[in-house]
C-alpha cells in the first residue's frame, strides 16, 4: 500500500466497516491538524483522536456513508462524503461533506472538513 489512492481507499472501507477509529490510528501522523469549515484547528493525535471517539460515540442511529468521489495529488486526497445518521446533540444528520487530507511520511498531516451549516 505505497500510493496514496491506496491508502485513501483503505482509509474510506475502514470507514464503511464501522473502523474509522483502528482508520484513525494507523493513517493519521502524531501532530496531525484536523479542522471544521473555519472553526479553530485541533493539534495533535491524541486530542483528535478523543474527538473522534466522541464522535462515534454520540451516534444513536446509523443509516448510511458514502463516498461519492475520491481526488489524489502530489501529497493531497480529497474525498467527497455522503453522510446519514442521528447524532444525539445535533439530530438528524444527512448531508455532503469534502475532506482534504494533505499527506507527510505516508500518514495524514492535516485534515480539514468542508460542510453546509
Amino acid at each position: 500500500m505505497n500510493t496514496l489512492i491506496e491508502r485513501i481507499s483503505k482509509i474510506n472501507d475502514m470507514i464503511l466497516e464501522g473502523k474509522g477509529l483502528e482508520a484513525f490510528d494507523e493513517f493519521y501522523h502524531d501532530d496531525v491538524i484536523m479542522q471544521e469549515n473555519d472553526s479553530p484547528e485541533f493539534v495533535g493525535k491524541a486530542l483528535n483522536r478523543k474527538r473522534e471517539e466522541e464522535f462515534f460515540s454520540s451516534i444513536t442511529e446509523f443509516r448510511s456513508a458514502k463516498p461519492l468521489k475520491v481526488a489524489v495529488g502530489e501529497n493531497i486526497t480529497m474525498v467527497e462524503w455522503h453522510f446519514d445518521y442521528t447524532h444525539k446533540d445535533w439530530g438528524v444528520k444527512n448531508y455532503t461533506q469534502v475532506a482534504v487530507q494533505e499527506w507527510k511520511d505516508g500518514k495524514i498531516i492535516k485534515e480539514k472538513f468542508y460542510y453546509g451549516s
